[in-house]
């Protein structure tokens, strides 16, 4: 059984709508964030990444960067930039990318659920940004990110859907970026069959927002312990999340780039990495076709890596749980960045980086030739295989999948009081 709570958004007035929605704060860099939101007094980043507005020298964790996201949340409702619902209510969001289509439901997860395994999940964080985002939403004292939800297909779901997507909608418009947002307030029926529906639900799967569904967690668990005759509805045991069929959502790759080669030198990890790839230096850019196949960017160079059969063929044949150790993110930890570059826990070892399929191959040839050493490109790992991983309570390394398009943020905010 699923919890889906209607809240009362705090959400950007019809005129500024355009002008309020962002990408999620960790696509972008502080550099890239000022930019986005140059000229634009309204762009909801002046929130999401504060630090835009402070001096270009201060440390993004500094605590002056939490108070002027609380500020400047105050200033958008006190100036009427965001306007606060009366009642709860529940939301349809539909976005259009490049002829794609992704739908999904607007509203609020149990904390509880999230804890005790309900509500899914598939990849380890990263302490620092889960306690970036824990004091962002005690600053702000709302969930100021929306995360990206998945479930198995549902026909009461869907129907219901079908149907508010017929009505008028409270917000549609194009971002820059070319992607089409549209968003309809379901009507009391719809809300209601919408909470009743997702009741038959076993489980739902976090997609896209791992690092803020943990900072919910993480916050919750402190306010239970100021308030330890807490009920259960209060909500800081509430998230905000769009909940979206597995149908709707697009996987893109999610490569990495790394500092050095961990002592070696070119030839003594070509040959090193040759052991268990064929490698094949190619003329341009090499983006995958194709799981157990990776392209490697070094020196001016890029090289087409295939897995060995025979290594896939022991792993197999060893394996007690093949859904995690054949996951094409696995094997490139597994069996080159962990034993040969030396990376045990990627999420906390400063000397890899990760960059969202979005970017393309180019970003990956910048980031080498500018601060890094070497970098790689993966296939994009298939919903099917997150959804099995967590199945099992498995856990897939950090930054397996990368969705597309990204959830715009600032059009709901859900708040603590």
């Amino acid at each position: 059984m699923v919890t889906l709570r209607p809240f009362k958004a705090l959400r950007p007035h019809k005129k500024y709508v355009d002008r309020v929605a962002a990408l999620p704060y960790d696509t972008m860099n502080t550099e890239e964030a000022r930019i986005m939101a140059k000229d634009n007094p309204y762009n909801y980043l002046r929130i999401d990444r504060a630090e835009i507005d402070l001096d270009p020298q201060i440390d993004i964790h500094d605590p002056r960067v939490y108070e002027k996201a609380g500020q400047n949340l105050r200033d958008f409702i006190d100036k009427g930039i965001f306007i606060q619902e009366e009642e709860p209510g529940l939301y349809i969001y539909r976005e259009t990318m490049d002829g794609r289509v992704q739908v999904g439901i607007v509203g609020c997860l149990a904390v509880d659920e999230s804890l005790d395994g309900i509500i899914k999940k598939h990849e380890h964080t990263k302490p620092d940004k889960v306690e970036d985002r824990t004091r962002h939403i005690e600053a702000c004292q709302a969930n100021t990110g929306t995360i990206l939800v998945t479930y198995r297909n549902d026909t009461i779901v869907d129907a219901i859907i079908a149907d508010q997507m017929t009505q008028v909608p409270l917000y549609d418009f194009i971002s820059e970026d070319g992607v089409g947002h549209t968003v309809w307030k379901l009507d009391v029926q719809a809300r209601d069959g919408l909470v009743k529906a997702f009741e038959g639900l076993d489980n739902l799967y976090v997609a896209d927002g791992h690092h803020r569904t943990a900072a919910a967690e993480n916050y919750a668990k402190k306010m239970r312990k100021k308030n330890p005759n807490y009920t259960g509805q209060e909500e800081f045991n509430y998230y905000l999340a769009m909940i979206a069929p597995e149908n709707n959502l697009y996987v893109m790759d999610y490569n990495r780039v790394l500092t050095d080669l961990n002592g070696h030198s070119l030839e003594e990890y070509l040959d090193l990495v040759g052991k268990i790839f064929h490698i094949e230096a190619v003329g341009q850019a090499y983006k995958p076709e194709k799981k157990y196949q990776y392209g490697m960017y070094i020196n001016d160079q890029w090289y087409k890596l295939d897995l060995r059969e025979e290594v896939v063929a022991e792993i197999r044949e060893k394996s007690k749980n093949t859904a995690i150790d054949l996951l094409d993110v696995s094997l490139l930890h597994d069996l080159l960045i962990e034993p040969i570059l030396g990376i045990d826990v990627p999420q906390k070892d400063k000397r890899i980086d990760f960059i969202g399929g979005i970017r393309g191959l180019e970003e990956i040839e910048k980031r080498v030739d500018q601060d890094m050493k070497l970098g790689f490109a993966l296939y994009p790992t298939a919903i099917e295989e997150l959804m099995a991983v967590a199945d099992m309570d498995g856990v897939m390394p950090a930054k397996s999948t990368w969705f597309e398009p990204k959830v715009r943020c600032g059009l709901f905010l859900h708040m603590m009081d």
